[in-house]
């Protein structure tokens, strides 16, 4: 996920930084990791949604926790609203962890930033363009 994201940095930025005489360690601080940062964050999401999906497996083969809670009381025991609850709380969990790291990533991204005379548009101010009106 690190290497990905730091290959996502534009060449043409590490080459500016080399040009005025930035050392290794300088490109890497300065230029690397602050382009780079909404890429890691989102990486860090994918990495700890898979987390917890791993966990979730390792328990329905005796591991304990919330997939253990699903296999055991919901499935074994036939008490499905046990492991439809289970699944659901995990969809919603992982839903949470992505929203805030998505939130982080947009707005740590100096990429998404407007002047400040720009007006922010929003979800409806492309509706005009779609509408057949004659």
């Amino acid at each position: 996920m690190v290497e990905t994201s730091l290959n996502e940095v534009d060449a043409g930025v590490v080459e500016a930084a080399q040009s005025m005489g930035a050392s290794t360690l300088q490109i890497v601080w300065k230029v690397y990791l602050p382009e780079a940062k909404p890429s890691l964050i989102l990486g860090g999401a994918i990495s700890l949604v898979t987390i917890l999906a791993y966990t979730a497996i390792a328990g329905t083969v005796g591991a304990g926790g919330l997939g253990d809670i699903a296999v055991r009381y919901g499935h074994q025991r036939g008490i499905t609203s046990v492991m439809w609850v289970t699944v659901v709380f995990l969809i919603i969990l992982v839903q949470v962890v992505q929203l805030i790291f998505n939130w982080l990533s947009r707005r740590i991204d100096k990429r998404l930033d407007q002047p400040s005379g720009a007006k922010k548009s929003g979800p409806l101010d492309l509706l005009p363009r779609f509408a057949h009106t004659k």
